[in-house]
């Protein structure tokens, strides 16, 4: 079997794939796109690999040629049979064109942990109005800040999968009530209340906290709309962790302007880097982050892990862990 894989990823963990795939040739990519096999340049149209890690760090490098250059060997290798990327978000009309060609894909639930502390330390920090406190310190101020508690809150949480539970499962430790959201339950989701998509404008007026979790899709696309925006409760919170087109950003700021939501906790957009003169930046009702929720301490260790996990699985013929449907799949 042929692995390809960044050249900085197989730095960080070459002992562990040759003690899971002892077996297994690789093809490393340098930052750049330059694609090396045995240290020597390989011209991209002659590149012959069986699966390929778009790891983590593929996503980060510095230099964008090098994710660009290892999505089009995907696509234009003859051979590859499985890709396993290291993100969660799988929307990105690439990866339908990789699935159409009949590879595998398997995606990370490596940054569920990351995200729903990221979640939970939002709605603090709001709930808590540490700003406010920051504020008083500064001005040597011995003033109290009173603040509202999690516990006896309602939270609607739109997206059972891994960052979903996660979130619910923390939320509840506070104190939460959990309203999940999901196309087809199972039964053992850690929320108080199952409903489907199609309940959720019932919902969401009963809810203090909106989060986000959802895969965007033509059916979640500007989900939150002015209509939905609308519905929801007074002093209510919004988080997004998804995708930004899941909310309609318009009507976002329009009712923002009219206090419901009380505040937009968002960490996704649609248009990204946000651009300079978007009203996001300074908005008093809005905490904004730069598509960072997933960047916790252990993700990376956590997205190495389920790599070798699968990689195992692959080469031994078990099932993949996370397997990605093709139907469900932007084209």
């Amino acid at each position: 079997m042929r692995l390809l894989l960044p050249a900085c990823t197989h730095e960080r963990v070459a002992d562990e794939i040759a003690r899971v795939a002892p077996d297994a040739e690789l093809v490393l990519m340098r930052d750049d796109g330059v694609f090396l096999v045995d240290g020597k340049e390989v011209p991209p149209e002659q590149l012959r690999f069986d699966a390929a890690w778009a790891s983590r760090d593929l996503y980060i490098l510095n230099d964008p040629r090098g994710l660009r250059a290892f999505m089009i060997a995907i696509l234009k290798s003859p051979t590859v049979r499985w890709m396993h990327t290291g993100g969660a978000g799988v929307d990105h009309p690439v990866f339908a064109s990789i699935a159409a060609k009949g590879v595998l894909l398997s995606n990370s639930d490596s940054g569920a942990v990351a995200m729903a502390e990221y979640v939970l330390g939002g709605v603090l920090d709001f709930y808590q109005r540490n700003d406010r406190r920051r504020a008083r310190q500064a001005d040597r101020a011995w003033e109290p800040t009173p603040f509202r508690e999690v516990a006896g809150t309602t939270w609607l949480v739109f997206g059972l999968g891994n960052i979903g539970r996660e979130v619910s499962t923390r939320a509840r430790a506070f104190g939460a009530r959990v309203i999940g959201v999901r196309r087809t339950a199972t039964g053992d989701e850690p929320v108080d209340e199952m409903i489907a998509p199609g309940d959720i404008a019932q919902a969401v007026g009963r809810a203090d906290v909106v989060v986000l979790c959802a895969a965007l899709n033509e059916s979640t696309r500007h989900l939150v709309d002015a209509e939905f925006l609308t519905a929801m409760r007074p002093k209510s919170v919004l988080v997004n962790v998804a995708r930004g087109a899941i909310v309609d950003e318009a009507a976002l700021l329009a009712s923002l302007e009219r206090g419901v939501p009380e505040a937009a906790l968002l960490d996704v957009f649609e248009t990204e880097p946000l651009p300079v003169d978007s009203p996001f930046w300074h908005h008093p009702r809005v905490r904004m982050t730069p598509h960072c929720a997933a960047g916790g301490s252990g993700t990376g260790h956590r997205s190495d892990l389920g790599f070798l996990a699968n990689l195992e699985r692959y080469v031994t013929g078990e099932p993949l862990i996370s397997e990605v449907d093709p139907s469900e799949l932007q084209t």
